[in-house]
């Protein structure tokens, strides 16, 4: 049975997703996807904790309303990339989500921060849970620390490690920026942890 992974790069509203299948040592590029965590037809969900241009939003039940459709849609989302790329007979697949920070947002003492803090770790969150549900573990790497996590659990060159990014672009074609070599290097970690 071959493994697949997920790598996602999450942002506010979305996450870039790519999907690796193979071994750490051979990885191969099978495809890229957005997967919404908001509901593009309720534009408030893409920053729930936000009332405006620099205000954080402060009435509770908004926000709740607002969390529900986003952890609705992160479900939906998450279910139909499961369903496309899961292996057949139900076989392995893991996953990790590159984040900005995952910082307590409580510990934040600026409202509109503490508001961008509250959306990554609910954005987090979502799609973690999302995730379990279909019975796929994940891990979290804050992106600072992603290409040293890479150097040292692929036990590869920066370069090689470079080199191996640009040919999954190739491969999956398009544009393939940071979102997509982090969400890359996500699920090439991904392959490399053994169940």
């Amino acid at each position: 049975m071959t493994p697949v992974a997920l790598g996602f790069r999450v942002k506010s509203g979305f996450a870039i997703a790519v999907v690796l299948r193979g071994s750490a040592s051979a990885p191969e590029a099978v495809s890229r996807h957005i997967i919404e965590l908001s509901d593009p037809d309720v534009a408030e969900t893409r920053q729930p904790y936000h009332r405006g241009f620099f205000t954080h939003e402060e009435d509770t039940r908004k926000i709740a309303r607002l969390v529900k459709i986003v952890e609705r849609c992160a479900k939906r989302s998450v279910a139909a990339l499961v369903e496309e790329v899961r292996p057949p007979r139900h076989g392995r697949v893991r996953a990790a989500l590159v984040v900005g920070s995952v910082i307590d947002p409580m510990r934040v003492g600026n409202p509109h921060i503490r508001a961008h803090a509250n959306e990554g770790r609910l954005f987090r969150t979502v799609l973690e849970s999302a995730l379990q549900e279909h019975g796929i573990d994940c891990d979290v790497i804050v992106e600072k620390q992603l290409a040293e996590q890479a150097a040292k659990a692929l036990r590869r060159p920066d370069g090689d490690i470079k080199r191996t990014l640009a040919a999954f672009g190739k491969t999956l074609g398009g544009s393939w920026r940071a979102e997509e070599k982090a969400a890359s290097t996500a699920a090439w970690l991904a392959l490399g942890i053994k169940n």
